[in-house]
């Protein structure tokens, strides 16, 4: 052990330059073993978990910590007890200190003026464990070592009261050996963990601030000769059909011994070497013909075995899995086995609503079944190394990865939005370069050897300088298979050479296009883009549409994957997600981590239904006819799916038939459909074109849709309108009723509209329907000032002023008679804003209402968020069913993944929660939409030609408004159906400037018109 006799230092915590004492080298994540019959499986039986219960004590600040808990005499009865891994403030019930949220800036901002590497002490909170152990026979008089897999921020160990070591970076391996002051029978391990360190300047990511032993700990074990370290390189030929495996090694221990290479796939050895004497440092090669090369489309893993024996015995068998492939800057494209790569990308933090950061396997799983089955083929590790079983699921389900280093220092040089780097680290000083680099170090060190990394990142928003750049020339060096990845040299561009491609954050389509029309140098990447947060990701499309334009746009990452949300138990008992400031964290940016396209409970956001279909890699055009295919796979055949063609009358399946597509990868084709005769159908009429998986994998089941497009051939024919009949019509003083078989409709003069609708004797409104301009504002919305810019329309929805046409007419017979039934006008004349809106409606033979809606547009308005009309009936009617795009809510500049088709839900279940209510629940393309109770009583909207778009909810935009929390919506009592000729679309482009884009907003002064049937069920 180094450094035998040392005692721990408190200074270090404010001591840039020291970020580690007697820790060992990081080594790469293989396994090993001590028998062949072991290595079929991923667990070692030379480690020894520690997680589970721990002693626990929980200080404010360093001086009111356990001064000498560590010491074997020290009493620990009176401590807490806490599980590891988990974070400390998630724990005790509000007695550990309560987590924090803030984004850009540091979490004492206005509490404490700091400047680095200087921290608070009267307020950094201090977490002292204790665990008694005994060393299991596995790993019994062998070299023996702890490994921390991740603690935050910083902190000290003690075996047996002698002082181990001390460590920093949050996000990869610490680890130390233990062998000298192990005894036999029980040891005390403890660990004091400090929530701020000098450290806590790298480590300011967009993310809750934690603090503990949130990754899991155990104890290894080596046998007398151990392979400490391997790197596998993988050397592809011109053809990409052979190779060359080399493997360095870097042994420990007994070095009269011989090394062995084998290869094997799926069990069948493939290639090996003779045995080679070992040595210290060692490189071993071996030849691979008819090569299966590894791609997130299809990840083939071979397995290595390293196997060290002494006189024909056993030693150590190490073991790594081995993907062949070769990622390269190729005539300034990024290109994957010699094929241009477009990443289909998203940001992903570790994150579960209940553990913060420290999650689970089942986690691990769940997610990147997700990413696959939403045809994301990327990740970047935003912006830390992630657990070590992340990177091993990449390389066997296939995904890309862009491994960030544990590095952001954005409160340090961005200040409300503005460049201000004046005390930015690490910059130029070369203190923190020590620091810096070995966080790259560490992160290399241990992920190097898997396939599914093609770029490695220098970190997030740390503005740039010459401590980043040697970081870049360091991967560079020591991993020349690799491209480096770094956004903030887009900040100063005398750091360029620190990117190998040209990134950026937020970037609008627009720009990036300027960018790639004008020959650039670098490939273009947006490592962050699609701000998803509340309702958002509108206008994706623009940004995916440049990848079949321009060669040197290759894709980009969403921001982000899921929520940054936690569970909190209000007084009540009622168990809620929860956002910044909820846990009396001050100062914070509140709900700016609810940016996911996967809620913080793991269910699945409408966001991700536009993601699946822009990232899909079969595209296709239906033109008549004629279907055009073009298969964005780069080695994968369309053959390899199942395709469908299925014919829908008016949403109700007609034909289905399997289609014979063959189109090679990267290859286009164009077939003709065969509809049959179509002349004499009256419904509407479309086509769905569906590939799906043909088989069952690992990911999702036999018959999981990966690509879709639709089209309708056919426009319904409509039936005409049925002349009045019999109809009576009462006269009142206040109102004027129309009262046929089996339904009754009473207007009134001066609420404003229909104030009594009955169908069967059964009342189904509560009050009259109106015009309503406002929606709830998203969080889009907020970030660009909309409330403020179109406070006119609310106003204008809530004081809007209603004439009834026929309020003068004396006698029934004087009711305006047309060939289509009786009409009944009204002229919404709106507050602050100077126009009118007119709905009219005409009650026909059979009962039904048509409703015509007509805006009259006035010029200098602000654009028109949205034009519908509002009914309100009991919470009785609670069932939905439509003909229009679903199955998720969908948007004018989001519903390219929504499908036309009948789909069923309830009220409550079109309700997308959101972190903050907002905006929700609105669905494209409608034919109709039906609104029943359990009886089946209820109303039917229904188009009469021109489709409309429709949200059932259990609130108003007002009550939407209101809320701050789903929780603080009022309780179910209406139900609101809002039937909507336009509504502006959500956007996108980011959560703090950018409006809608124009092509998806309202023009308020041109006049709207849109038209309705009401009809019973």
């Amino acid at each position: 052990m180094k450094n035998k006799g040392l005692t721990a230092d408190l200074t270090w915590l404010s001591d840039q330059e020291i970020y580690q004492v007697n820790r060992i080298a990081a080594h790469s994540d293989h396994t090993y073993y001590e028998a062949d019959e072991d290595t079929a499986s991923d667990a070692m039986k030379l480690t020894q978990s520690l997680n589970g219960t721990w002693q626990f004590h929980y200080a404010e600040n360093v001086a009111l910590r356990p001064v000498g808990f560590e010491t074997i005499t020290y009493d620990t009865s009176g401590f807490d007890h806490i599980k590891v891994p988990g974070h400390i403030q998630l724990q005790g019930d509000g007695k550990f200190g309560h987590p924090h949220y803030v984004n850009t800036m540091y979490p004492w901002d206005g509490a404490e003026a700091l400047r680095p590497p200087h921290i608070s002490t009267h307020y950094n909170p201090v977490g002292s464990y204790v665990k008694t152990f005994e060393v299991g026979k596995e790993l019994a008089n062998k070299p023996t070592f702890i490994s921390f897999q991740g603690v935050e921020t910083a902190f000290y160990v003690w075996l047996n009261g002698q002082f181990i070591g001390y460590a920093e970076d949050s996000f990869t391996p610490s680890e130390f050996e233990l062998t000298d002051y192990l005894q036999a029978g029980e040891n005390k391990l403890a660990v004091q963990v400090f929530r701020f360190s000098s450290a806590s300047y790298l480590e300011d990511q967009d993310f809750w601030r934690f603090s503990g032993i949130f990754r899991e700990v155990y104890l290894y074990a080596k046998p007398a000769s151990h392979v400490r370290d391997l790197f596998v390189k993988t050397d592809l030929t011109s053809d990409f059909k052979s190779a060359v495996l080399t493997v360095d090694l870097d042994l420990e221990g007994d070095y009269d011994t011989q090394v062995t290479l084998r290869l094997t796939r799926a069990g069948e050895t493939i290639a090996q070497t003779d045995p080679q004497a070992a040595d210290a440092k060692l490189s071993l090669s071996l030849s691979v013909a008819d090569v299966a090369l590894w791609s997130a489309e299809v990840p083939n893993l071979y397995t290595l075995f390293v196997a060290i024996s002494k006189a024909g015995r056993l030693v150590e068998t190490a073991k790594t899995q081995v993907g062949f492939r070769k990622f390269e800057l190729k005539n300034k494209l990024m290109t994957l086995n010699g094929k241009r790569l477009v990443f289909k990308g998203i940001n992903r933090h570790e994150f579960s609503a209940r553990t913060g950061r420290a999650i689970t396997e089942a986690d691990m799983l769940w997610d990147i079944r997700f990413l696959k089955q939403h045809n994301l083929n990327a990740v970047r590790t935003s912006h830390y190394p992630n657990q070590s079983l992340w990177y091993k699921l990449c390389d066997r389900y296939g995904i890309y990865l862009i491994d960030e280093a544990n590095l952001e220092s954005h409160g340090s040089w961005q200040k409300m939005g503005a460049c201000e780097p004046s005390w930015n680290v690490p910059g130029n000083d070369k203190t923190w370069a020590g620091a810096v680099m070995d966080r790259a170090e560490s992160m290399l060190a241990r992920d190097k050897n898997h396939p599914a990394i093609l770029i490695w990142s220098c970190g997030n928003e740390s503005y740039a300088g010459q401590v980043i750049q040697d970081m870049s020339d360091y991967f560079r060096r020591e991993d020349p298979s690799r491209l480096v990845h770094y956004e903030g040299v887009f900040w100063n561009r005398d750091y360029d050479a620190t990117s190998d491609m040209e990134s950026r954050m937020y970037a609008k389509a627009a720009e990036i296009e300027t960018y790639l029309a004008n020959d650039p140098e670098k490939p273009y990447i947006s490592c962050e883009y699609m701000h998803a947060m509340g309702n958002s990701l509108g206008g994706m499309r623009k940004y995916t549409d440049l990848a079949d334009a321009y060669p040197m746009y290759q894709g980009g990452f969403i921001w982000d994957y899921g929520d940054q949300a936690l569970y909190r138990r209000l007084p009540n008992g009622k168990e809620v997600l929860s956002y910044g400031g909820d846990f009396n964290d001050r100062v914070t940016d509140y709900n700016f981590s609810g940016n996911g396209i996967v809620f913080a409970d793991r269910t699945i956001s409408p966001k991700a239904q536009e993601v699946k279909y822009l990232y899909q890699n079969i595209s296709m055009t239906i033109q008549g006819t004629s279907l055009h295919i073009k298969n964005d796979h780069l080695f994968v055949s369309t053959s390899d799916f199942a395709c469908d063609m299925t014919l829908l009358k008016d949403g109700h399946i007609w034909r289905k038939q399997n289609l014979s597509v063959a189109v090679a990868p990267g290859d286009s084709q164009t077939i003709t459909l065969d509809y049959g005769d179509l002349s004499d159908v009256r419904e509407e009429v479309v086509v769905l074109i569906s590939f799906s998986l043909k088989a069952a994998t690992i990911w999702a089941e036999a018959g999981h849709e990966v690509a879709f497009a639709q089209a309708v051939i056919k426009e319904k024919i409509m039936p005409s309108l049925l002349p009045p009949t019999s109809m009576t019509v009462v006269y009142g003083d206040v109102n004027i009723g129309v009262h046929g078989f089996d339904f009754s409709v009473i207007f009134s003069k001066l609420s404003g509209g229909i104030v009594s609708l009955k169908y069967g004797g059964k009342e189904l409104i509560t009050t009259p329907p109106k015009p309503y301009y406002w929606r709830a504002t998203t969080d889009n919305d907020r970030g660009n000032g909309h409330e403020r810019r179109n406070a006119a329309w609310f106003a204008a929805t809530l004081g809007q002023e209603a004439v009834a046409s026929f309020g003068e007419l004396e006698v029934a017979s004087d009711i305006i008679e047309t060939p289509a039934g009786y009409q009944f006008s009204y002229a919404y004349h709106l507050a602050i804003i100077e126009t009118t809106t007119e709905v009219t409606y005409t009650i026909k033979a059979d009962g039904a209402i048509l409703v015509d809606v007509h805006y009259h547009g006035k010029a200098g308005l602000p654009e028109l968020p949205v034009l519908g009309l509002n009914f309100k009936l009991l919470s009785e009617f609670d069932q939905v069913a439509y003909y229009g795009k679903g199955e998720a809510e969908n948007y004018i500049d989001r519903s390219d993944g929504a499908k036309l088709g009948i789909y069923e839900t309830t009220v409550e279940a079109n309700t997308t929660p959101y972190l903050v209510p907002q905006e929700c629940g609105n669905h494209m393309a409608t034919r109709w939409v039906t609104v029943a109770n359990q009886q089946g009583q209820g109303l039917k909207f229904s188009y009469t030609g021109q489709a409309f778009e429709h949200a059932v909810l259990p609130a108003s935009p007002f009550e939407f408004e209101n809320a701050q929390h789903q929780f603080e919506l009022p309780p179910f009592n209406y139900t609101h159906v809002n039937i909507i000729g336009q509504q502006m679309g959500v956007g996108g482009d980011d959560s703090w400037g950018s409006p809608v884009l124009a092509d998806y907003t309202i023009d308020s002064a041109k006049d709207l018109i849109y038209q309705f049937l009401i009809s019973p069920l």
